[in-house]
């Protein structure tokens, strides 16, 4: 199966589960169906050829699941389910269904408040943005098994609940914010650095986090953190081109052509997040945005103003509890006042459980002791993060960068 090929049902999944919640309810059985006729579509398509409107002949295909599924759990079928059987499944039908994009619905379905934070975040990166129960637990830093059962007992709690499919009102929208901003930033962070495999970006997972924070923006506008969100993706993403070289290799932030980067995407970034910082309280979304605006507004690496950096990783440590922050904050106190005092606070940030077997804890150390000077511990620790990560051109990459020192 083709990438391109890959990338057409990862879009069109949300936009058939959707439309078939919309029509019919039963939000599980739903996104069951929606799975069996991608499997469908993986094995005709390739053969058959893809069909001219691909969405519709999904929803044909995922309808007539959905009430095969439904028909073999007679025993628990209520009345609503058979109101859903009733329903002719027909051209007519189908065409009553797709004529809107419901991701934004299911985004703020997912995160219903019957859930738990992390269960909201876990369900809606399976049904809105697509991503494995792998990497949805590596995204979480949770076992694979611990993330298949909290996402199943989401489903049928998101079934129990009876929520209709509809965008929630202004104030149950408030209420369930913080989870969609989360889900969204992890889908983006999931295309911009892959946590495994061989590729290095994911760019239909960091794309399509765009557009959906774009409509969550549209839909609240005044909202200093949705700003700040759409700002950091956009910042972010704006370094996309200069990420790898002509081979495919990774190439770090400090050692980019700063002339492959997006201008239009950073103007428009520094834009949003100019204004979000007017906003009160700031959060955590609009105080990463700035970091990133001081990083992709600096000419050279040279230039990058590292004492603005370390201040706003100051305030942002204040609005969140996430050791990945504090161990970008060691990076810029080596590059404001030494190495040796950022090892320090890293060999505080490693007693943290949630970090202590990452593989981005020895990178930091290993960069950390090349800057003092110490290459041989540098190379172990670049051998040992090597070890640790499961993206292969991030292996590339560190293990490149341990055989350089060796040799020096």
């Amino acid at each position: 199966m083709t990438r391109a090929f890959e990338d057409l049902l990862r879009e069109l999944a949300p936009q058939v589960l959707g439309a078939l919640v919309r029509r019919y309810g039963h939000f599980d059985v739903a996104e069951d169906a929606v799975q069996e006729a991608l499997i469908v579509a993986a094995q005709q398509w390739p053969r058959d050829g893809t069909p001219i409107d691909p969405q519709p002949w999904l929803i044909r295909v995922a309808s007539r699941k959905m009430i095969d599924l439904l028909r073999a759990d007679q025993a628990r079928r209520d009345r609503e389910d058979a109101e859903a059987l009733a329903v002719p499944i027909g051209p007519a039908t189908v065409e009553s269904v797709v004529d809107q994009d419901d991701s934004l619905i299911l985004l703020f379905m997912c995160c219903h408040p019957a859930l738990t934070q992390a269960s909201q975040v876990a369900l809606t990166l399976r049904a809105v943005g697509g991503l494995t129960t792998g990497e949805i637990a590596r995204a979480l830093l949770v076992p694979d098994a611990t993330m298949g059962q909290r996402i199943s007992r989401a489903k049928q709690t998101v079934k129990r609940s009876g929520v209709p499919f509809r965008m929630p009102p202004a104030q149950e929208r408030a209420e369930r914010l913080d989870a969609v901003l989360q889900v969204l930033y992890l889908i983006f962070n999931e295309g911009y650095s892959t946590t495994s495999g061989a590729e290095l970006l994911r760019i239909e997972l960091s794309g399509e986090a765009i557009r959906l924070t774009r409509m969550l923006h549209a839909t609240m506008p005044e909202d200093g953190e949705v700003a700040g969100l759409l700002a950091l993706m956009l910042l972010t993403d704006a370094r996309r081109r200069a990420r790898a070289d002509v081979n495919g290799a990774l190439v770090p932030m400090g050692e980019q052509n700063r002339h492959l980067w997006d201008r239009a995407a950073i103007d428009e970034g520094v834009a949003l997040v100019t204004a979000a910082m007017s906003r009160k309280p700031l959060g955590p979304y609009q105080l990463q945005a700035a970091i990133a605006a001081v990083h992709d507004e600096a000419p050279t690496a040279e230039d990058t103003d590292w004492v603005q950096i370390l201040g706003l990783y100051l305030l942002l440590e204040r609005t969140t509890d996430n050791p990945m922050v504090r161990l970008n904050r060691a990076v810029a106190v080596a590059m404001v006042r030494g190495p040796q005092e950022a090892l320090d606070l890293v060999e505080e940030i490693a007693t943290d459980e949630r970090v202590a077997d990452s593989h981005r804890v020895d990178a930091v150390r290993a960069h950390l002791y090349e800057l003092a000077g110490d290459l041989e511990v540098a190379v172990e620790h670049y051998r040992r993060a090597a070890r640790g990560t499961t993206s292969t051109p991030e292996q590339r990459y560190l293990r490149g960068r341990a055989t350089r020192l060796g040799t020096t």
